[in-house]
């Protein structure tokens, strides 16, 4: 059996609209959000990286995000699902969402601190040292961590992958 490199993308939404008359599960995309998103796509897009399955939280900004996103790709991703509990999910509940999934590359759009934690807890050797040190502080709007191993998602646990890129779009450093 040959052994295939499985990628998980986490993916913090873009920036929202500040907390308001809406609740905060309902905050839609600020316009420097709908921005960051599109250029997101152009980040995967120059890194190579296609995802064939996505898991998005069901608040209204990651799936703005994910559409925005998902528009500026160049093909779409064979699925893609809604989870109310991504919105709340911690570190364990987004592990096991991805470890219930038969793909390649799994992108999560998602929110903040559990992006960055699960970046952390799963990175091991192989890890990029500027990359750690982001995701131990946390990452900003439309971050996107990729971690990488020949193992499969069921298989991933704490220090088991390589966080090989933080990436933001340039124009929101």
């Amino acid at each position: 059996m040959t052994h295939e490199t499985r990628r998980l993308l986490l993916l913090r939404h873009a920036k929202a609209e500040p907390a308001g008359a809406v609740t905060d599960q309902m905050r839609p995309l600020a316009l420097r959000g709908r921005k960051q998103a599109r250029s997101v796509a152009d980040l995967l897009i120059e890194h190579n990286i296609v995802p064939d399955r996505v898991l998005v939280s069901a608040a209204v900004r990651t799936k703005q995000t994910w559409e925005l996103l998902a528009g500026g790709l160049d093909s779409e991703p064979t699925t893609v699902s809604f989870h109310e509990e991504l919105y709340v999910a911690g570190v364990q509940d987004v592990l096991q969402l991805v470890a219930e999934q038969d793909s390649r590359t799994i992108l999560v759009v998602g929110h903040e601190p559990t992006m960055s934690a699960v970046a952390e807890q799963l990175a091991g050797e192989g890890s990029d040292s500027d990359a750690y040190n982001q995701v131990r502080l946390g990452v900003g709007t439309a971050t996107l961590c990729v971690m990488e191993s020949d193992l499969p998602f069921a298989q991933w646990t704490a220090r088991s992958v390589a966080l090989t890129h933080v990436l933001r779009p340039e124009d929101d450093a």
